[in-house]
């Protein structure tokens, strides 16, 4: 039996079979309902409301009596038996929080960049002989002897969609043509394999800008440097949320989505569709054509080169953890998407997805790495990448260990009922008064934009849970003190146990008590114990005792914004002292660069990726129970973090 399911306020109709879901009708239909666990009930976040009709509800997770009486349903959760009108509340509008030059990097080119030797591609100026009567050579042949007597290449490759071209091309240009050209370039310098990315007529002037660009594609977050490989210059800087996200916040989400039908596609276009406004707003500030882009770099982790790629990613998440590939072939961005001009670069451009290690330890930490020269320092290092998998690598040049810990999104907002990205409207920051203030344990908190706060992002959760173990408002196991309820009303029972109000309904964007609940905190607290476990581990497996490292760098974009000091007191760091640590940024795009430009540096990105020994995690019980010594505030042994206990005792 077939049903109609009405969304009114998109007025868009589709036609189901009994038992669909109601994500599965919405996206028949071109509606957009946002997954962020990727369908698999436990946000919340894919809230309709049922005005007419009713549907089976698998679960309603995240949703009180209230809700439900109002006729609310998870879409991902609900089952279409009858006809349907359905009404999608506003979502969450993904704003950047970053969107001006003013925020990017200032980016110096390599002192040693010489593109003549350093870069791949070349420019090529060609003066082919007119064809005559007494003179049949085809045009190929002629293009290749042209090659072979005026730059030396004995073979190279040409497509077939260029050569449909060539003959046009020599004869717009009146036989005087630009060739671009690719090689791979051997240790002693020595180039091969030479392939013909375009061919244009006439002469290219050596000043015009040959364009490049360095991508890290993050679980979160997709940045793009374009770049002109003539001078190595840094001509852009752009960065836009992951479109995938919509599907899963984390990659475990991302992962099973991808595994139902239809999903690996429509995630790889996604992530597509989100480049391409990229590489559209780059070439926009730069008077750039995307067609001129003729060489990428690819860094992200595990799980989102494969998404890219259309690679099954289904095993990354299954016992033993292995990955379809770690150093994935250089292809054409003609053959990500077979049959269609996909990405919005030179159809013949070369991709190259920067090697990774392994299941949960990818590109972007081999990349960050040679960001961060953690393999040329005689420094003990500790690199970390605060995210949604907590990737960590010890050593220095000698040797390096890596792993990673499956820390969920919660710092990302995802698993907090008021948690959200950092976008405006975002609580960034709090503070708690103490017990013996005036006012106790009444709050301060500085909001993105300057505005009315939506919630809270990762830095304000941070700050949050920080205040409130110092004033005493939760105890070192992360539980809400609720005997405080008597003399202060921000300490209280709701809906779904003791919670803490951050800010009241009357001074929230949505006019609703934005609180942390003690499921939140849970959340948060196995998100920090993971990476302080995964961390703590590493450093066990190869007997290197946190105190004797020399400095811990921290990349990914997320850490540019934690306060070193609440992340010590609640456990995330380790305690050192804060001139130890230093914030790096978008590590991942910046190796992707230095890959981009000098294929040396692409050379010791795989150098670093085979030298990194992989821990995995699971394999025994160290680091269950170093995580479940984590679970604490800061942790179960206070001798290891002396200034949160001196804290303690002057609060």
């Amino acid at each position: 039996m077939e049903h109609t399911v009405t969304f009114s306020n998109a007025q868009k109709s589709v036609t189901v079979p009994t038992g669909t879901l109601l994500s599965e009708a919405a996206r028949l239909a071109g509606v957009e309902i946002g997954q962020p666990c990727g369908g698999q009930g436990r946000c919340g976040r894919c809230a309709v409301q049922i005005v007419e009709g009713d549907v089976r509800r698998r679960s309603s997770l995240r949703l009180s009596q209230e809700d439900i009486a109002q006729g609310y349903a998870l879409a991902c959760q609900s089952v279409v038996e009858q006809d349907v009108n359905v009404v999608i509340p506003p979502q969450e509008k993904i704003e950047r929080r970053l969107t001006t030059d003013r925020t990017a990097l200032e980016i110096k080119v390599p002192a040693d960049y010489d593109p003549s030797f350093c870069q791949t591609i070349r420019r090529i100026p060609l003066f082919l002989s007119p064809p005559r009567l007494d003179d049949q050579t085809d045009d190929l042949s002629r293009l290749q002897l042209a090659f072979k007597q005026q730059a030396g290449i004995e073979t190279i490759t040409i497509s077939l969609h260029l050569l449909q071209r060539i003959g046009n091309i020599l004869r717009e240009g009146d036989w005087l043509v630009t060739a671009v050209v690719d090689s791979i370039i051997e240790p002693d310098g020595h180039r091969k394999h030479y392939r013909l990315i375009d061919l244009l007529p006439g002469r290219i002037s050596e000043n015009e800008p040959l364009w490049g660009g360095a991508i890290d594609i993050g679980t979160t977050t997709v940045s793009l440097w374009l770049t002109d490989l003539i001078t190595g210059e840094v001509k852009a800087q752009v960065a836009e949320y992951n479109g995938q996200i919509a599907r899963g916040e984390d990659v475990i989400s991302r992962i099973i989505y991808a595994s139902k039908n239809g999903g690996g596609e429509e995630l790889q276009l996604r992530v597509i569709d989100t480049i391409n406004e990229l590489i559209d707003l780059a070439c926009k500030r730069t008077g750039a054509r995307p067609q001129d882009i003729v060489k990428v770099t690819v860094a992200g982790n595990s799980t989102m080169t494969h998404l890219f790629l259309g690679i099954p990613a289904a095993s990354i998440r299954l016992s033993p953890f292995i990955t379809g590939v770690n150093q994935a072939p250089r292809i054409t961005a003609r053959e990500i998407i077979a049959g269609r001009d996909n990405l919005h670069t030179n159809p013949e451009a070369t991709i190259d997805c920067l090697p990774g290690v392994a299941s949960y330890v990818g590109a972007d930490i081999s990349s960050g790495v040679l960001a961060c020269r953690m393999d040329e320092t005689d420094l003990l290092t500790l690199f970390l990448d605060v995210g949604t998998n907590g990737e960590t690598v010890l050593g220095s040049r000698e040797w390096l260990v890596t792993c990673a810990c499956s820390a969920g999104p919660a710092f990302e907002g995802a698993g907090v009922g008021f948690g959200m990205r950092a976008t405006k409207g975002a609580i960034e920051e709090v503070w708690v008064t103490g017990a013996h203030a005036p006012h106790p344990y009444e709050t301060t908190y500085r909001v993105i934009g300057a505005g009315k706060p939506r919630g809270l992002c990762g830095s304000g959760l941070i700050s949050l849970l920080a205040e409130m173990y110092l004033t005493g408002v939760v105890d070192k196991s992360g539980h809400i003190n609720l005997s405080l309820a008597q003399a202060n009303r921000r300490v209280r029972e709701g809906e779904h146990g003791p919670e803490y109000v951050v800010a009241w309904g009357s001074e929230s964007e949505q006019g609703k008590d934005i609180v942390i609940t003690n499921v939140d905190i849970d959340n948060l607290m196995r998100a920090k114990a993971a990476i302080y476990a995964g961390f703590t581990v590493l450093a066990q497996s190869v007997g290197v005792p946190l105190e004797i490292v020399d400095q811990v760098l921290i990349g990914g974009s997320f850490g540019k914004y934690i306060n070193v000091e609440k992340a010590v007191q609640i456990g995330l760091l380790p305690d050192m002292p804060w001139e130890q640590f230093k914030f790096l940024g978008n590590t991942s795009v910046q190796g992707a660069y230095l890959a981009l430009l000098d294929w040396r540096n692409r050379d010791r990105i795989s150098d670093i990726a085979a030298q990194m020994t992989y821990i995995e995690l699971s394999a025994d019980n160290t680091f269950y129970d170093a995580f479940m010594s984590a679970l604490f505030l800061p942790h179960t042994d206070l001798s290891s973090f002396p200034s949160v206990v001196k804290a303690l005792e002057t609060t």
